[in-house]
């Protein structure tokens, strides 16, 4: 019998209760599309500043063990290689999201998953079996928090990674239903990070997922060596949800846990563009008005208030950016890139990383984004829960005004990126790492690969 609290209990039966052939066929398809958008942007964001920075620091200190660090092959621990891994999957704004729990999972249960799964010689049905468990335990618990937790000013996929890493490393050691509680429980004492960085910028938000997700292999390891944790972790009074989101959560909570639920990794969303999430359905917005950027006398945006701290008034930076963080955490910029139809993808963001795009205070963007005002509106938090939207109203100098509402921006489960979208940001993203009868190999093993392949084969299709 369990010594948890029925919420507590609920989530950790999730993780031992989970077999691959209960995972509905629309779940297992968002999972194999979440680590196709996943994987490569780990080997494509790899080369980036930060990223060697983070794996320059790993390389000095790593512990010796059988899991690899994709694109340059380092042989690690799990726990290291997941670390750097997952920092490069988070590392330049274009990585999954999930809407109800405003954070990123993909980062963190792909990289432990394979990383474990090397180091336990798993079979990739194992990883995908334990890429969906952190994903339903990380985007359940979340939802039940946000948005909270981002008013609050913490950053979601910092806390959250912690319990998914840990979900994750449960089911391939195929811990029983007390130990992987306690692995959970863990999980809590590692959950940290704030937004702050979207004002004070700082790469150090990179890292976040690398952070948490070592840290939730970590408290599973200590599950398993016979560590325990408070069976209270999530309701108790000093527990996630009163210390973290403020609030309190009762026992009926414990069916959100149930694996009779809508899987929420079939609800993925895939970033079309490369910078914070809630800046989407505005850049959406954007590029239907059909007025001329020149011809612009004013812009108001409605904003929720978790977004305003994010993007918007309280992101002292919004105005004027000064480094590539600034700029993928600025509405009022995003919204001119893209109304300028200079694009908000990964290559705009590289073009000012390398110095290429003039966004000072005389350039055209810059004259645009002055042009915006934010404005909180509590209601749209009442109308729209767990939804990111966009309220645009644009006044022109001929006094005519133009008015858009966007709910689901491309990319969400309700407005999904095509497969064949979704094929092009993959090669995109990995044009400069693999050959394109390497990427065409990944993508096949990814689609169609044999579930039977071991881990350690799959993984040296990441290697550059």
């Amino acid at each position: 019998m369990s010594t948890f609290s029925p919420v507590e209990e609920a989530a950790a039966r999730l993780v031992t209760d989970l077999t691959f052939d209960a995972i509905p066929a629309e779940a297992l398809a968002g999972a194999r599309r979440l680590l196709q958008d996943q994987l490569a942007l780990q080997v494509g964001s790899a080369a980036l500043p930060w990223s060697q920075a983070v794996l320059d620091v790993t390389r000095a200190s790593h512990a010796p063990g059988t899991a690899h660090v994709v694109a340059s092959g380092d042989a690690m621990s799990a726990a290291d290689a997941a670390f750097v891994n997952a920092t490069f999957g988070h590392g330049f704004e274009y990585d999954d999201a999930h809407r109800a729990s405003s954070a990123h999972p993909g980062s963190c249960v792909v990289s432990a998953a394979l990383a474990v799964g090397e180091e336990l010689g798993a079979d990739m049905r194992d990883v995908l079996t334990a890429v969906v468990a952190g994903y339903e335990v990380y985007t359940r618990i979340g939802t039940l928090a946000n948005p909270d937790l981002l008013v609050r000013g913490f950053h979601p996929h910092g806390l959250l990674s912690t319990f998914g890493a840990a979900a994750v490393v449960a089911k391939l050691r195929g811990f029983d239903l007390e130990t992987t509680g306690h692995a959970l429980s863990i999980a809590l004492s590692h959950a940290s990070g704030t937004t702050e960085y979207t004002s004070g910028g700082g790469s150090i938000k990179r890292v976040h997922s690398g952070i948490g997700t070592r840290g939730g292999i970590r408290a599973a390891e200590l599950a398993g060596a016979g560590i325990t944790g408070p069976t209270t972790f999530l309701t108790g009074g000093k527990g996630f949800f009163r210390a973290f989101a403020g609030r309190e959560v009762g026992d009926e909570a414990a069916g959100a846990f149930g694996l009779g639920q809508t899987f929420e990794i079939s609800r993925i969303w895939l970033k079309p563009y490369c910078c914070c999430g809630i800046n989407h359905a505005y850049i959406d917005g954007a590029r239907q008005l059909t007025g001329k950027p020149d011809q612009v006398e004013s812009v108001l945006l409605g904003i929720q208030t978790g977004g305003d701290v994010v993007i918007g008034n309280q992101n002292r930076n919004a105005y004027a950016p000064k480094i590539i963080e600034h700029l993928q955490y600025s509405l009022p910029f995003q919204f001119a890139l893209s109304m300028l139809g200079r694009g908000n993808g990964f290559s705009t963001h590289q073009a000012y990383l390398a110095g290429q795009l003039d966004l000072g205070e005389d350039s055209d963007v810059a004259a645009l984004a002055r042009k915006v005002k934010i404005e909180v509106r509590p209601d749209l938090d009442e109308q729209y829960p767990g939804r990111w939207v966009a309220d645009l109203t644009v006044t022109y100098q001929d006094g005519r005004t133009e008015h858009l509402f966007v709910d689901n921006p491309i990319g969400t489960a309700e407005n999904p990126m095509s497969q064949a979208d979704l094929d092009a940001k993959f090669h995109d993203v990995l044009s400069s790492a693999l050959t394109e009868d390497r990427r065409a190999e990944l993508l096949r093993a990814i689609k169609d690969g044999d579930l039977d392949q071991p881990a350690a084969e799959f993984a040296k299709l990441l290697r550059v």
